[in-house]
C-alpha cells in the first residue's frame, strides 16, 4: 500500500512544474512509483533514486509532454518502455489513449504487465520484442498517432522502423537531455520537425516533436 508521503511528494513536484493533475491520477502515480521502488530492489529497472530529480525525470517530464499530445490522438506506442516512463504517466493523464509499450527484455516486460494490473490501466498492452522487428507486423503498421522514445539511440534502421509504426501525419516524441549526443536525424526518414519544448528546467530536458509526412 502506498504511503501518503509518496503522493505528497508527487503533488509538490507537479505543482512546482506548474502542471494540473487530478487527485485520482496522483493516487495512481503513487502506486506506480511505489512499484518502481520495490521492483528496483530486485532488478535494475531505472534510476529513480530518492531525490526530486528522479521524480522529475520519470514522472514530471512525461506529464509535461502529455500536454503536447494532440487532442485528436487516440493511440500511443512507447519504445523501449523499461520502467514504464514516459508511457505510464502520460497514459494516466490522457486515459483516452490506447497504449502499447514495447520492451525487448522479458523481466522488464513482466514489470510493465504488473503495472498495468496494479494501476488498473485500461486499453494498455505490452509487446515483448525489438521494435524494429515488431514494426513489420501488419496490425501495428501505421497504428500509432503518437510514438514516444527516450534513452533509445536512433539509427537509420531504427527510424525506418519508427516510420512504419507512426500513423500518417502522426507525431514522433523524442525526449532529450543536455547530455544527449548526435544521432540519425528523423528528417532523413520522412519526418518534419514541428517544435522543441522545454520539459523540466532543472534537468535541462526537452521534448522534440516530429511529424510523419511533409
Amino acid at each position: 500500500m502506498i504511503t501518503s508521503a509518496v503522493v505528497d511528494r508527487l503533488r509538490d513536484r507537479v505543482a512546482t512544474a506548474g502542471l494540473e493533475v487530478t487527485e485520482e491520477a496522483l493516487q495512481q502515480l503513487g502506486v506506480y512509483v511505489d512499484l518502481l521502488e520495490r521492483w528496483n530492489q530486485r532488478m535494475n529497472l531505472t534510476g529513480l533514486g530518492h531525490d526530486n530529480r528522479g521524480l522529475d525525470r520519470l514522472v514530471v517530464e512525461p506529464l509535461a509532454a502529455a500536454v503536447r499530445v494532440p487532442e485528436h490522438a487516440r493511440s500511443m506506442t512507447d519504445i523501449g518502455s523499461g520502467g514504464g516512463s514516459p508511457a505510464v504517466p502520460m497514459k494516466l493523464v490522457r486515459p483516452e489513449l490506447t497504449l502499447r509499450m514495447i520492451e525487448s527484455r522479458a523481466k522488464k516486460a513482466a514489470f510493465l504487465r504488473e503495472v498495468i494490473r496494479r494501476v488498473r490501466l485500461q486499453e494498455t498492452r505490452v509487446e515483448t520484442g525489438r521494435y524494429e522487428a515488431l514494426s513489420q507486423r501488419l496490425e501495428l503498421a501505421g497504428g500509432a498517432h503518437v510514438v514516444t522514445v527516450r534513452a533509445v539511440r536512433l539509427t537509420a534502421s531504427g527510424l525506418a522502423a519508427l516510420r512504419l509504426l507512426v500513423a500518417e501525419a502522426g507525431r514522433l516524441f523524442l525526449f532529450k537531455g543536455p547530455g544527449d549526443g548526435s544521432e540519425e536525424e528523423p528528417e532523413k526518414h520522412g519526418f518534419r520537425l514541428l517544435e522543441s519544448y522545454p520539459l523540466v528546467d532543472s534537468l535541462g530536458s526537452r521534448l522534440v516533436v516530429w511529424q510523419k509526412g511533409t
